[in-house]
């Protein structure tokens, strides 16, 4: 953390304030064979904010490697994502560093 030096007391910078709440982790998505590359693509773009290209990379690396984390954050912002992922048929597990 950065301080800032205002007379003789440290203060602390809001903007150096860790905002994130909980332990970091990993969402990671499991390859399986009902999902279509699109609908995976599909659902990281809407569901993880990614790019198209950033999408495609991943599903890629899903099919070829079985799994890939496709969002690292802390756990309590992951879990709605995992559900999210999950309501739509995706296989997704959340692990903790």
């Amino acid at each position: 953390m950065l301080y800032a030096h205002a007379g003789q007391e440290d203060v602390l910078l809001e903007e150096d304030i860790d905002t994130g709440i909980g332990e970091p982790a990993d969402l990671i998505v499991y390859n399986d064979d009902h999902n279509t590359f699109d609908w995976v693509m599909k659902s990281f773009e809407e569901i993880l904010g990614h790019s198209s290209t950033q999408s495609e990379q991943l599903a890629l690396l899903i099919h070829f490697k079985g799994k890939a984390t496709v969002k690292s954050a802390a756990m309590a912002e992951l879990r709605p994502k995992r559900e999210a992922l999950v309501d739509r048929g995706l296989s997704a597990t959340i692990e903790g560093r």
